[in-house]
């Protein structure tokens, strides 16, 4: 999935292309790790079983829907500002685990391409955030299979203003109320969940415009009779604190909320690593989802590395302190992050999967990029290795 190089957004593979001249910090090591091979291992140890050093390519630059991954590593690392990565002793519960992670920045530090691509570039990745729909699309080219659910729900959503629309409240109300008003849902041009609302009626032509660029200037120049795509988790606190020309709050429905129920940046594998990794899986799995849950509980020192890394790694991105602190706050208050329906932080629902596999089969078969022949929902992912007693 791509984003926009100030806001983010997502799109499907191809939709745009951007150019950008990425700048990075002088040097490459801003701040030194002590060596790993000082540190006692705890009473997890993934040294026999798992990589020396795991890597994970993330779908975008550093920013608070990571924070589980920077939690590992947040009192000792090294940065390196030109290849836009941080490394460090991988811990959990405060204990060294007998390996490394890196943390890879992805997004402007990739040239925009998907993850699953990066992934079958550089052998050296071990993880990578593929989110659900982009693993159904390209699963014919690049498949990947995925272990854990960082997020439980995608945080994409459309914003209005509620000056403007103060009858909207839902998906539903949308198109309606930009139909009576003459205003359109800006989106980017190839989001796939366009294509599912309008199959399922909730958008039509009339209303769409896929010219966002992620940029606030369309939305800002309507003066609340547009609509817009972006993420619960940042734009509204943006928009009203950030982006002086608007200075007001925004309203906003989740996609998620229409049927469309992706999983968000999956920690996924390829698929032709499964075996050979799964006896690391098996124990490095529980790690993350630990480290979800105490990054969560006390975010404080991993987004502090989180905004020190967007200040090193320069691509043009934008993120504040305050950015970080409502991502949090509301990813926990809309359940963006959690257990979903059981008691089980990281596992995937199998019947929302197999749902929502049959939804973007339909819409990408239309688009002329099918799953792969034969493939079912099963083949995308599994909850063989989580630990099904860790909670929030």
């Amino acid at each position: 999935m791509k984003r926009s190089t100030l806001l983010r957004g997502t799109a499907v593979t191809g939709a745009f292309a951007i150019a950008l001249t990425l700048t990075s910090c002088a040097g490459s090591a801003a701040e030194s790790a002590p060596s790993s091979s000082d540190l006692a291992i705890g009473s997890v140890d993934l040294s026999a079983d798992c990589p020396a050093t795991i890597v994970v390519q993330t779908d975008w630059n550093p920013e608070a829907e990571h924070g589980h991954l920077y939690e590992m590593i947040k009192d000792d690392y090294t940065i390196d500002a030109n290849t836009k990565a941080v490394t460090g002793p991988l811990k959990v519960d405060g204990e060294y685990t007998g390996v490394n992670l890196e943390i890879r920045a992805g997004g402007p530090a990739i040239g925009f391409q998907t993850v699953s691509a990066q992934m079958y570039q550089d052998d050296k990745i071990t993880l990578g955030y593929v989110s659900t729909d982009e693993a159904i699309q390209l699963s014919g080219t690049t498949p990947t299979k995925a272990v854990m659910a960082p997020l439980d729900i995608s945080p994409t959503m459309v914003m209005w203003d509620p000056t403007t629309y103060p009858d909207v409240k839902t998906i539903q109300d949308v198109k309606p109320a930009l139909e009576a008003n003459k205003g359109v849902w800006r989106y980017f041009d190839g989001s796939a969940y366009i294509e599912y609302l309008k199959s399922a009626g909730l958008a039509s032509a009339d209303i769409l415009d896929g010219s966002y660029d992620g940029t606030p200037s369309n939305f800002v120049a309507a003066g609340g009779k547009d609509m817009q795509q972006g993420f619960a988790s940042a734009e509204p606190y943006v928009y009203q604190n950030e982006v002086s020309a608007w200075g007001k709050p925004v309203k906003f429905a989740l996609i998620h909320d229409s049927g469309w129920q992706t999983y968000q940046s999956s920690m996924s594998v390829k698929a032709a690593d499964f075996d050979k990794l799964s006896p690391c899986l098996t124990k490095l799995v529980p790690v993350l989802q630990k480290a979800g849950v105490a990054y969560y509980k006390d975010p404080k020192a991993a987004n502090d590395l989180i905004l020190k890394l967007v200040e090193e790694y320069n691509t043009g991105w934008t993120y504040t302190q305050g950015v970080a602190d409502y991502s949090v706050k509301t990813q926990v208050d809309l359940g963006l992050v959690g257990d979903g329906p059981d008691s089980t932080y990281g596992n995937f629902d199998d019947a929302r999967f197999a749902d929502f596999f049959e939804k973007a089969s339909k819409v990408y078969t239309d688009l002329g990029t099918p799953p792969a022949a034969g493939y079912t929902a099963k083949d995308l992912y599994t909850n063989e290795f989580i630990d099904t007693s860790i909670s929030f």
